[in-house]
């Protein structure tokens, strides 16, 4: 049996499949960015949200895709899957930007992006990654993803960059002041899930207040302007893009995609139905 993951930074998405697709098991744990949790977390965890009776023993390969994996911890990565599925024989250790840009693109080359917790990019040869301007993760960067929105919105409430009224609806939503939002920001463990929480409520008022749809489409516009524009001839691609943020505020992606003299091209919530394809074909 196959095991697929794609692991981001707030949830992995699982799938258990065998070669003919007729039989496949589905489940979700949390997100094991490598940089924020330890190897036995991440094997208590995996063991823990195993639904009932999995075949543990019947693994046999395994390609994990994860947000925060870079090359230096793919032998920590795959020690920890081997300690959980110790049949596997193969276990193949990757970014999730690669399972995004194989669910995207399949075997054509194009350029692939994410947009959810956090961001990443990449131009794609139709097998590797051949080209990733860093986004630079939740501190010094990510722009365009949920993070970058949940940050710049506590950013305005703590300066009072906001029109009074949205300012008291923002107070009762953070529920802290701004030393207790510092606090959590800079102290507490996974900071970037904090503050992605909050993108939700700015994209569902996008309509309501222009304060909403301008921070959203500035944190787009960003996204373009900070990363997008560093790579060679970009307005010859399409943007592909995977993630919640680009796909649930696609009307705002667009508009600042266009700006930026970009055209859209497929734009998917998540990338885990077509990387099942992609490894069974």
């Amino acid at each position: 049996m196959i095991l697929i993951a794609d692991s981001g930074s707030t949830k992995t998405a699982w799938a258990c499949v065998i070669r003919d697709g007729l039989t496949r098991i589905d489940f979700e744990s949390l997100g094991y960015n490598p940089n924020y949790i330890s190897g036995d977390e991440i094997r208590r965890d995996i063991l823990a949200s195993l639904p009932p009776c999995f075949p543990i023993d019947e693994i046999r390969e395994i390609h994990f895709y994860g947000a925060g994996v870079t090359e230096l911890q793919y032998p920590f990565m795959r020690g920890v899957l081997r300690k959980v599925f110790p049949k596997a024989e193969e276990v193949f250790i990757a970014m999730d930007l690669l399972a995004s840009a194989r669910a995207l693109l399949g075997r054509e080359a194009g350029f692939a992006a994410i947009l959810g917790t956090g961001t990443n990019t990449c131009l794609y040869d139709g097998e590797k990654i051949t080209m990733n301007i860093d986004s630079l993760g939740f501190i010094l960067g990510d722009e365009g993803s949920g993070g970058y929105v949940g940050k710049n919105l506590i950013r305005d409430f703590i300066r009072g960059d906001q029109p009074a009224s949205i300012h008291r609806e923002v107070a009762g939503l953070l529920g802290k002041n701004g030393d207790e939002l510092i606090d959590q920001i800079y102290t507490k463990p996974f900071p970037n899930r904090y503050c992605a929480q909050f993108c939700k409520y700015v994209g569902d008022n996008r309509h309501r207040d222009p304060y909403f749809r301008d921070l959203l489409l500035n944190s787009f516009r960003d996204f373009f302007t900070n990363i997008v524009r560093h790579y060679p001839d970009y307005r010859s691609y399409k943007l592909n893009c995977v993630g919640s943020v680009g796909f649930f505020y696609r009307d705002l992606l667009q508009v600042a995609a266009e700006e930026a003299g970009m055209e859209l091209g497929r734009i998917i919530r998540a990338p885990l139905e077509d990387l099942v394809k992609y490894h069974l074909v």
